[in-house]
């Protein structure tokens, strides 16, 4: 069995940050997302955050929402991806049994580091799934030291 050593804090902080994310959705499903006036239509859509040497990589589920309905931005070390998916159910020529989707506005808040490049970020959807990279400033990338003898 192989056991992979961590720098000290990666792993507390990354059950904090899977903490508070756990808590802000499930305040939003509660409450909504705080400061809009009709809270009750927006959802958070679910989203996998990668870290590679050079940049954050998130990719965000947006089933059936048009790209010019998706707005990402950058905020100090928050990435904002807000928008719109309009409801299919009010199409008049069926009848709907299940609906499971979540419709209406989003907005999901991933918190990364200060240190991005944030001139650099992209953003590019595809089969129904947003992918943002957020490259790493330079300084917060990681350098090899060489050991001299």
């Amino acid at each position: 069995m192989t056991t992979e050593l961590l720098p000290i804090g990666t792993r507390c902080h990354s059950l904090l940050d899977e903490f508070h994310r756990e808590m802000d959705d499930l305040m939003n499903r509660l409450f909504g997302p705080p400061e809009e006036e009709d809270r009750t239509s927006w959802f958070v859509p679910d989203a996998n955050v990668a870290e590679t040497d050079d940049a954050y990589i998130v990719h965000v589920d947006l089933p059936g929402t048009k790209p010019e309905n998706i707005h990402v931005e950058m905020k100090q070390g928050d990435l904002w991806i807000t928008g719109e998916r309009p409801d299919e159910r009010s199409r008049e020529d069926r009848t709907w049994h299940r609906v499971e989707s979540r419709y209406g506005k989003f907005r999901r808040v991933i918190r990364l580091a200060e240190d991005v490049d944030r001139n650099h970020v992209e953003a590019h959807y595809k089969d129904g799934v947003l992918r943002v990279t957020v490259p790493k400033a330079e300084s917060a990338r990681t350098k090899r030291v060489p050991v001299k003898a």
